[in-house]
């Protein structure tokens, strides 16, 4: 019996295009699978796929697409900036408290000096940094690296309590600065540059004996290099450098694409 043609088909469909279809059915089949096992965030969807839409030009009441891509970009920095707040206010609560506390033993201590050329200092930087400096004559005789004045190591004890109280990863800096780049031909100190470092490490030290971890401490020195201002008394000094390592861990160890972001 011949086979019947059909009439409105002179040409049957191509293999390849079978095989493209079933192709498509399987991968639209795999995403509803994925997004059955998501827990959408239906405002952060929304809010996705209406970048999605403007990016493409498809702008409500409007056909230009520069004006779309405008309202596109305006709404990416929105999105992001209300995604890292809640990051950021934890940072910051964690740097602030501890910057009060170490005010706080500060201010304790400068109101028992009374030069006022003699106060210790403490500085905020940014959200996640602090530095605290300390006028060398409170810590250290004139042209010795050695801690000697009970107050100081009281001072130090004191710091290094509130310090172990951190949640928080802190790397911590202690800077030597000097006021002149004097010389020596024997015995050290050789230079400045020995001073101010010899003077950081012994603060470094100093912090270890009350337990603090030296994993999280770095020693630096600038001999005059570095100086404070025009005042010579000024520039003698020891500069303790707080920054909050948290905030940048934890975003290089969390790349987010478009999944993670419309999860819970």
């Amino acid at each position: 019996m011949a086979k019947k043609k059909c009439p409105d088909c002179p040409k049957c469909v191509p293999g390849w295009l079978v095989q493209f279809g079933d192709l498509m059915s399987l991968l639209l089949v795999f995403f509803v699978l994925l997004l059955s096992m998501a827990t959408m965030d239906k405002k952060k969807v929304e809010e996705y796929f209406e970048v999605m839409r403007r990016s493409m030009g498809f702008l409500q009441g409007s056909t230009d697409t520069s004006e779309a891509e405008e309202e596109t970009l305006s709404s990416f920095h929105s999105a992001k900036s209300d995604s890292g707040s809640g990051d950021d206010s934890g940072q910051n609560t964690e740097v602030s408290d501890v910057s009060q506390k170490v005010e706080d033993i500060t201010q304790e201590f400068n109101d028992i000096s009374e030069d006022d050329s003699q106060k210790m200092e403490l500085t905020l930087k940014g959200n996640n940094e602090f530095t605290l400096d300390i006028p060398s004559s409170l810590l250290f005789s004139e042209g010795n690296y050695e801690i000697e004045n009970p107050n100081a190591k009281r001072f130090i004890t004191k710091l290094a309590n509130v310090l172990r109280t951190m949640t928080n990863q802190f790397d911590i800096e202690v800077a030597g600065h000097t006021a002149s780049n004097y010389l020596r031909t024997d015995g050290i100190p050789r230079d400045s540059w020995d001073l101010s470092a010899l003077r950081s490490i012994a603060v470094i030290k100093e912090l270890i004996k009350n337990r603090i971890d030296p994993a999280m401490l770095k020693v630096s020195a600038f001999g005059s290099y570095r100086p404070k201002s025009d005042n010579a008394f000024e520039n003698r000094r020891v500069e303790l450098r707080f920054v909050s390592t948290s905030e940048n861990n934890s975003r290089m160890a969390e790349e987010e694409n478009f999944f993670d972001r419309i999860e819970e």
